[in-house]
């Protein structure tokens, strides 16, 4: 197949419904997290809402460097990122490098309380609690694979510009 057959449209903005339920996946993943860490005591919860508040301010900096700055982006945060921080500059995004190291405290988000939620339920068993543990690993798992590669990446401008995560899970461009 050409490269104009296999070429997807890229959006200068992001439809609403895309943007709503790729927003609406990451609140459900983090409430399904919270859900089973707040088994553990509010402290914990805290701390881990806390670990949430961190990454999400950690990835709304790097979006000034994006593409989408000030725009809609598939998860909105080009438009939030425009609110606090001052527009970086795209090239340095493109040219940025991530290693699976990097994704570690993005993992953690999910693996804590997967985890944490295993434990709990050999200690002792809750229908509630299985349910929301298995949630949690069908939508890490399957589910970002779904949404990143069927609507957010798909569709990215920054995708064609350059990005680090892109380089980082390509199989095809990293063995070449």
């Amino acid at each position: 197949m050409s490269k104009l057959m296999t070429k997807s449209k890229c959006y200068e903005s992001y439809p609403f419904w895309m943007v709503l339920v790729t927003s609406l996946f990451s609140v459900l993943i983090y409430f399904l997290g919270a859900y089973v860490i707040y088994k553990l005591g509010i402290i914990w919860l805290i701390l881990y809402l806390l670990f949430i508040l961190f990454l999400e301010i950690r990835l709304l900096k790097s979006c000034a460097n994006c593409y989408y700055y000030g725009k809609c982006c598939a998860s909105g945060r080009g438009k939030i990122s425009s609110l606090f921080f001052k527009k970086g500059d795209n090239k340095k995004f493109a040219k940025r490098q991530i290693t699976w190291k990097d994704m570690i405290p993005d993992f953690l988000v999910s693996m804590i309380p997967f985890v944490a939620g295993i434990v709990l339920l050999i200690i002792r068993f809750n229908w509630m609690l299985l349910i929301a543990v298995i949630l949690l690993f069908f939508l890490t798992f399957m589910g970002n694979a779904f949404i990143h590669g069927s609507l957010i990446c798909k569709y990215c401008k920054q995708r064609e510009i350059g990005c680090p995560a892109e380089k980082l899970f390509d199989k095809k461009k990293t063995k070449k």
